[in-house]
């Protein structure tokens, strides 16, 4: 495999790859290490740990990760813009037809056949994920039944229990030793409770810039989004809505929802729709500034701890780490296809069309883009029956 391979990779993945987060690092999966052959396994999961450890949108991080372990620099740089740079076109050309359009009702019909047929999408990716990772290895199926459960529980993608799984097997399979073993113990509970701390202090503190800028506002708003949540880039959702509908008021409840069902219907990550947001506020300069706000910190967060990783992929207790982080990363994946689950399938008919998705997916290997563009027209035909009754 050449940079220019994997760049042209990310770039047709960031072009067809529907499903969020956890269909994308399903792909990429899927695709590099299982079916072309170009990166081992263990890079995958050194990149997958990389990114569940930092804040920042899970499948950004994995692109720019698996860049940097192969092309260094360049390959990280290359392969994030490549993934990100087709969904944020695409979400701007999109804003720009909302905003001539007053809004685009056919969203709501498209996002409520697409969003049922991206579940099965998202389920099937998790699957193999976890198979494929997990192997037949008690202890990690047990970390991925935990995060599972915790997930649900807690609805939301939790990085200190990343940090948690990965020392019980760090210490479990690869023990250094007493005065190793406490130092490592200690120093997995204070990143934990440094993480814990950022997630609490983030809840707490104004988001508001003291500039009266609105340029620098959206700067500063998607530059903290980025580097201080956890999780996937769905786990942004919920801190974008409390920002910019209740705290700055730049957008209506209304306005916010049409913003997640764009990233939802659009292929890539799916923090992109932060470009439809800042477009709504601040135009095409807003929607720039908005994600180089969400996407420098991820970048830089994935940079700079990638020499220590590469350096240290051999060691045993780095891969006892990571094996733990992985396995817990697939079952916080499991727990989030439960969830979003729980509000794509609203009624029978997005049941019917989420339960024939998974089964033509499963049965007949149909590429994504082709069936979701199906769902699409499904759920254009069904949404005004819908909606009347």
């Amino acid at each position: 495999m050449t940079l220019w391979q994997l760049v042209r990779y990310f770039l047709y993945l960031g072009t067809v790859g529907f499903g969020g987060p956890v269909a994308l690092v399903g792909f990429m999966h899927r695709d590099l290490v299982e079916q072309r052959h170009w990166i081992t396994e263990d890079t995958y999961k050194l990149s997958l740990a990389l990114a569940q450890i930092m804040p920042g949108p899970l499948a950004a991080q994995v692109a720019i990760a698996i860049g940097y372990f192969e092309g260094g620099i360049l390959g990280a740089t290359l392969g994030g813009l490549a993934f990100v740079l087709p969904s944020f076109l695409m979400v701007v050309a999109i804003s720009v037809a909302y905003v001539a359009y007053g809004g685009l009702w056919w969203m709501q019909a498209l996002f409520y056949a697409i969003g049922a047929t991206v579940i099965a999408i998202i389920a099937i990716a998790a699957y193999k994920l976890a198979r494929s990772t997990n192997k037949r290895d008690p202890l990690l199926w047990g970390i991925f039944a935990l995060l599972t459960v915790v997930t649900v529980w807690a609805q939301a993608e939790l990085a200190e229990f990343f940090i948690f799984a990965g020392m019980v097997v760090l210490l479990v399979r690869a023990w250094p030793g007493w005065k190793l073993g406490v130092l490592m113990g200690l120093g997995g509970v204070v990143l934990g409770l440094a993480i814990w701390f950022l997630e609490f202090w983030l809840r707490q503190a104004g988001t508001a810039a003291d500039s009266q800028d609105v340029l620098a506002q959206i700067l500063l708003f998607f530059t903290k989004a980025g580097a201080f949540v956890f999780g996937s880039g769905l786990a942004i959702i919920p801190f974008l809505q409390q920002g910019v509908v209740q705290q700055f008021g730049w957008l209506t409840e209304h306005q916010f929802l049409d913003a997640v069902a764009v990233a939802m219907i659009t292929p890539g990550p799916v923090v992109i729709t932060v470009a439809f947001i800042g477009f709504l506020v601040a135009g095409l300069a807003g929607s720039v500034m908005a994600s180089i706000g969400i996407f420098v910190p991820v970048y830089l967060f994935t940079i700079v701890p990638a020499p220590w990783f590469k350096r240290h992929r051999d060691n045993p207790q780095l891969r006892a780490f990571v094996d733990g982080a992985t396995a817990s990363a697939t079952g916080a994946i499991t727990g989030a296809v439960v969830l979003l689950g729980a509000r794509a399938i609203m009624d029978v008919p997005t049941a019917l069309i989420g339960l024939i998705s998974l089964a033509v997916l499963w049965r007949y290997k149909v590429p994504e883009p082709v069936i979701v563009t199906i769902s699409g027209v499904v759920g254009l035909i069904l949404w005004p029956l819908v909606r009347v009754g």
